[in-house]
């Protein structure tokens, strides 16, 4: 008689058969582990590569910037290059075509006798430049805003801006005027439903230099966490461009307000120059994060607009200054004494710890170089020169401003470069 169940080990030895399916895979899957088995653990962050083995691993796609239509060539570094002589190409259009530019910029105008400023072009190392399109900028500016914010340092590149695309608009399909006592410049480009903006707020929060007519005040006070005050001004632009450097630099140290410029009894306190333009660069990247859509806008900052003061700075004679300089500064190491590095170094530090996607444009050595390119003495004085001024150039040449066309047409074409080709 056959048992009612089959016996315990009977039955085992027929669970532990295999097919020949089963036998194959487990050896595959052997064999791959085998083969490739430290590459697995590799990706799993267990082991090192094996020396001289690709890795094939998933690459986050870089998140494409507003209005980019290309990249910059790898490695090119465009702020870091030397002035070439140009006469073919340059200057990009001539003063007297540009009604636009303010007579503090005009120095054809005033008197200059040469024009050799006009016509150097910049060439990064070891790549170029992209021309400047301005039939490209034009149509990317299509029912858009971009608006200059600062001091009338970005208020000539601004200009630059407007001289570099007017001449493709016709007469009537272009205007310009100032809003809220010139605080507001707005160039309307009517066929395009487009503005270039100017917007006067040189420490970017609210200060007591805030006139844009007058605001030659020495004793210079800055709101803490002020910036709202213009910032309201700054909403619904599509592309925006800081500057903020040289109202800065009165000294070692800066008065901050702590309450209301209403207040009757002010809390003001001191801090380094360093601390207050910290504090500067920390609200503008707020407000930035806070306003600005990342996927839709650009935003920028320029760097430190270089001065020439000090003729000693380049091996010149004591007590000279860019009056009457038509040459470049050759030394590619130049950096001038009125160039703080810390405050670069303040917008290194506070730049590299922020995620909030600013371009940065550094303009400031490839500035230096050029002592030729001042305004100087060739500009409208709106006060009358006393004898003593008239008989010494040097002490009412301003070697701050820069003549226009000039040096402030290469920021534009860097601008461009940065805005298209990221």
């Amino acid at each position: 008689m056959k048992p009612p169940f089959p016996s315990s080990s009977s039955a085992v030895l027929r669970k532990a058969r295999f097919s020949p399916f089963l036998f194959t895979l487990l050896a595959f899957i052997f064999f791959v582990a085998i083969l490739y088995g430290e590459d697995f653990m590799c990706i799993l962050g267990q082991l090192e590569p094996i020396p001289g083995r690709a890795i094939s691993r998933p690459v986050k796609k870089r998140e494409k910037l507003p209005f980019a239509i290309g990249k910059s060539e790898e490695g090119c570094d465009i702020f870091s290059g030397r002035w070439v002589k140009d006469e073919l190409t340059r200057p990009l259009y001539e003063e007297s075509e540009c009604p636009y530019i303010q007579p503090q910029l005009t120095c054809q105008e005033y008197g200059r006798p040469d024009t050799e400023y006009q016509k150097w072009r910049w060439q990064p190392h070891g790549c170029d430049l992209p021309s400047f399109n301005a039939t490209l900028m034009l149509e990317t500016l299509k029912g858009k805003r971009m608006m200059f914010v600062g001091d009338s340092l970005n208020r000539g590149q601004c200009v630059s801006m407007i001289c570099l695309l007017h001449r493709l608009i016709p007469e009537d399909e272009k205007s310009m005027e100032t809003y809220n006592n010139d605080a507001l410049t707005v160039f309307r480009l009517k066929n395009y439903n487009a503005t270039i903006e100017f917007y006067w707020a040189p420490f970017l929060l609210e200060s007591n230099s805030d006139n844009a007519i007058v605001h030659r005040i020495s004793d210079r006070i800055v709101k803490k966490g002020s910036i709202n005050k213009h910032g309201k001004h700054w909403k619904g632009v599509d592309i925006l461009v800081f500057n903020t450097y040289l109202w800065w630099m009165t000294g070692l140290e800066m008065k901050i307000l702590k309450g209301s410029f209403e207040d009757d009894d002010k809390e003001i306190i001191k801090v380094s120059t360093e601390d207050a333009y910290r504090m500067a660069m920390r609200s503008m990247l707020r407000w930035v994060r806070k306003n600005m859509d990342r996927k839709k806008t650009r935003v920028f900052f320029t760097s430190m607009s270089p001065t020439h003061g000090k003729s000693i700075d380049w091996g010149g004679k004591p007590g000279e200054n860019c009056y009457n300089q038509t040459t470049l500064i050759e030394d590619l190491n130049y950096w001038g004494s009125d160039s703080r590095k810390s405050i670069m170094k303040v917008i290194g530090e506070v730049f590299s710890k922020s995620k909030i996607p600013i371009t940065f444009l550094n303009i400031t050595q490839l500035s230096s170089y050029r002592k030729d390119a001042h305004t100087s003495i060739y500009k409208k004085q709106w006060n009358p020169l006393t004898p003593e001024q008239l008989a010494n150039p040097v002490s009412y040449a301003d070697c701050v401003h820069w003549c226009l066309p000039g040096l402030q047409d290469t920021w534009n074409e860097l601008l461009f470069a940065k805005l298209f080709y990221p």
